[in-house]
């Protein structure tokens, strides 16, 4: 019962975090609603950040509110959850991500002015796809170090010597932040179940693309665990009880 109450809490954040923060993307840059790509940017950015403020202090006490498999990889390697409780949450994760998805191309395709190929679902990509046009390895390094101080900032804000109270802050403005950077690099993904949903749908180049935003973000977050382990030595080495870990994040 406490593990179905886990991942119905990981779905359902993960269902919110697209429809929100991918919703905003594409309003912005699909419709070009905004003005400008500056404004888009920042509006994406603090969309994606928010919510996951919000979804860190609502879904924390239940799930520890990880709803990105970059997280839940990172705090995994970190000794927090057994491997078991990690595909668990993975699973959720990629449902929620398809099921957000679903929701907001169900919700934009009813305007006239919606096209799945010109206003595409708020994807990311590499060359012709990236603002920067930066090409895939310009586009996996990114993904690594964006995903990589991201995943780092939840494993400190909700270790056992944080302040748990300030934690959603914490992660919810790191998200916003890579956002900042990433959106002109390749979208920003860091979060393997927000890229896979939105790809799924529009299928192309999209789709042939996101294997990228399944990987870097992964590798990202184990590389952040690693770096966590090495600055706190003193990190628990085996899993907490149910109900220990503060609020994460995706």
């Amino acid at each position: 019962m406490i593990m179905a109450r886990k991942m119905a809490a990981e779905l359902l954040g993960t269902v919110l975090l697209v429809y929100f923060g991918v919703g905003v993307a594409t309003v912005t840059f699909g419709f070009g609603v905004g003005g400008s790509y500056a404004a888009g940017v920042v509006a994406t950015a603090l969309a994606f950040g928010l919510v996951l403020l919000a979804l860190a202090y609502v879904l924390g006490p239940i799930s520890g509110g990880h709803v990105n498999p970059a997280v839940t990889m990172g705090i995994w390697l970190s000794g927090r959850i057994p491997l078991a409780e990690a595909a668990r949450y993975w699973a959720a994760q990629f449902a929620g991500g398809i099921v957000g998805a679903l929701l907001l191309w169900g919700t934009l395709s009813t305007s006239p002015l919606y096209s799945r190929s010109t206003t595409g679902l708020g994807t990311n990509g590499w060359g012709a796809y990236s603002h920067l046009h930066v090409n895939v390895g310009g586009a996996f390094l990114a993904e690594v170090i964006l995903t990589a101080f991201f995943v780092f900032a939840v494993l400190g804000a909700t270790s056992e010597t944080a302040n748990a109270a300030t934690a959603g802050i914490v992660v919810g403005f790191s998200l916003s932040v890579v956002h900042l950077l990433g959106i002109p690099i390749t979208g920003t993904s860091v979060n393997p179940a927000r890229s896979l949903g939105p790809a799924l749908i529009v299928g192309g180049a999209a789709l042939s693309q996101v294997w990228l935003f399944i990987v870097a973000p992964l590798v990202g977050g184990a590389l952040a665990a690693g770096g966590h382990r090495l600055l706190n030595p003193r990190a628990p080495a085996e899993p907490l009880a149910s109900g220990e870990i503060p609020p994460a994040g995706s």
